[in-house]
């Protein structure tokens, strides 16, 4: 979150350079508008006070969906775009996003099957469908996973996700178009002048310095009301009301490849999704919340509720033995007076601000993972008359980083392991549907399991823990574990430490990054080409 501390008394270097957009947050509507504008020819600067997806975006349910649930609500144009975008994501980064299968089981106290039917039936027609099957009827096998009464259930279609990884491929995109991505820099305060936004930034360190731009987005999620007051000086166009969802991570339920859709007698519904070959994700809750969007966890009511709705499914019941780890992210939602948090919406809005003479200022509220895109490209519109050398959209077309040239992950994982027969397949496999085609990029020279560095358990080796700080931000432990792989849940505490003194004591390489999204690494190298994007100008030491 950005701050409006200014107790430092360090200089503030002044940049010379003008960009044409300046953008205050990292999370996924930030980088989504960063990398779309970039690519449209513009030069764009993105500050995030802490790591890429550090908060909202990396605590998501882990889904691209249309919002089967939203149509009770009567939100069929977000249901219509986000189903639209499920395709275009599915497209663009096949390495990181997958189609699932989702069995809804069906209790008829609590919604009749002629509604659910009724719900799919627009599901499978409110957008295109190319990729994903349509909807049907089950008839749930007895021996299955789910008590013996529940005999019938519908089956639909959406994709999994991982939601960090699309944060920072995004940023990735954005810098390769020559973006200027500052991540662990806060903006400590921005206001006009003579038609220009003038923005103090100051890094993690205390350097500061101070750039200008054409336009601004204040695209700071749970933050956006504090930081439209606290630093720009706004008075916010809409309220916002910040709603806690919690996760449980366990072993895995049951066998096969489908998620679940639990009901609720709340209304609500709970997911229980395949996570990571070895484990099942649960969630999620909504339940209001007031404080400190960076300081948030879950608590025993939402471990009591997420229980509860499992074991009111699941012949095998969950005890909080089983839990292996837990997360909590707060998302800000649009206040539309809706009593209950569900109910609230997840569709965006975006207030422009620009009097005539005056630097416009775009402020984002709202949004999900799933229509990032689309809102970034609504953005750029909106923004389209203050920044006249602009370019036209782009982004549906155009793979994300590691999906250049890739359609079927576990292909690649098979071509690799022929090309490189040293290779764990488990290694192979989670590169391949972590890294895409810029797998090759890791095994550039290798020739062996000794040359990929030190191994510092569970198959992550000092060759990737580098390819992480060269190419992606990674400076911390926690960056790693957590957020650019999900190796926080199978390393051991002593290999956790391993990793954090292999960041201490080598040194980070030095940031590599090619020109441009659309130029993909050639194989076997990683090596950027002669124009390899200028880093910002220097703050004053």
């Amino acid at each position: 979150m950005p701050s409006s501390d200014q107790t430092s008394s360090l200089p503030t270097a002044r940049s010379a350079k003008i960009y044409d957009l300046a953008i205050i947050g990292g999370g996924i509507n930030g980088v989504g508008i960063a990398a779309d504008a970039a690519g449209r020819g513009l030069s764009v600067l993105l500050c995030e006070q802490d790591d890429l997806a550090r908060h909202t975006s990396s605590a998501s349910s882990k889904l691209v969906h249309g919002g089967l649930r939203y149509l009770e609500h009567g939100e069929f144009r977000l249901v219509r775009e986000a189903l639209a975008e499920r395709e275009v994501l599915l497209f663009k980064a096949p390495h990181i996003i997958r189609p699932l299968r989702f069995i809804l089981p069906h209790r008829p106290q609590l919604r009749p099957a002629w509604l659910i039917r009724a719900g799919l039936f627009l599901y499978d027609h409110l957008g295109k469908r190319y990729a994903l099957p349509a909807s049907c009827s089950l008839r749930l096998p007895q021996a299955g996973p789910l008590k013996p009464e529940i005999r019938r259930g519908f089956a639909y279609f959406d994709c999994q996700m991982d939601d960090a990884r699309l944060v920072v491929l995004n940023a990735m995109a954005a810098r390769e178009s020559g973006a200027d991505i500052l991540p662990r820099t806060r903006c400590l305060g921005a206001r006009r002048d003579e038609g220009l936004w003038r923005l103090e930034l100051q890094r993690a360190a205390g350097a500061r310095q101070e750039i200008r731009a054409r336009a601004l987005v204040n695209a700071t999620g749970p933050w956006v009301a504090r930081v439209s007051e606290d630093v720009l000086h706004q008075r916010p166009a809409h309220h916002i009301r910040l709603v806690l969802g919690s996760h449980l991570i366990v072993p895995r339920l049951y066998e096969g490849d489908e998620a679940y859709v639990l009901q609720n007698e709340d209304r609500r519904v709970v997911f229980v999704i395949p996570y990571l070959q070895r484990f099942s994700l649960i969630g999620t809750t909504d339940r209001e919340f007031a404080g400190d969007p960076a300081k948030v966890d879950i608590d025993e009511k939402d471990i009591d509720y997420l229980l509860r709705v499992v074991n009111a499914h699941f012949s095998h019941p969950l005890q909080r033995t089983d839990i292996r780890h837990s997360f909590a992210g707060v998302r800000p939602l649009l206040d539309d007076e809706s009593q209950a948090p569900s109910a609230l919406s997840r569709d965006y809005n975006l207030a422009l601000d620009a009097a005539p003479g005056q630097a416009a200022l775009l402020t984002v509220f709202g949004g999900k993972l799933t229509t990032y895109r689309k809102l970034a490209e609504t953005a750029l519109d909106q923004l389209a008359p203050f920044l006249p050398s602009m370019g036209p959209s782009w982004t549906a077309s155009a793979p994300l980083p590691g999906g250049e040239g890739l359609s079927d992950p576990l292909a690649l994982a098979t071509e690799l392991q022929r090309e490189f027969a040293w290779l764990p397949p488990a290694l192979a496999l989670r590169w391949a549907t972590t890294y895409g085609s810029r797998t090759r990029c890791l095994l550039a020279g290798a020739s062996g399991l000794a040359d990929l560095g030190e191994p510092l358990g569970g198959m992550l080796y000092g060759r990737e823990v580098d390819y992480l700080r060269t190419h992606e931000w990674a400076e911390q432990a926690e960056d790693i574990l957590w957020r650019r792989t999900k190796l926080g849940l199978t390393l051991t505490p002593g290999e956790q430490k391993r990793l954090a003194a292999y960041l201490d004591e080598c040194p980070a390489p030095p940031v590599i990054a090619l020109r441009r999204a659309t130029d993909a690494p050639a194989p076997g190298s990683c090596a950027a080409p002669a124009d390899t994007a200028a880093p910002p100008p220097a703050a004053a030491p």
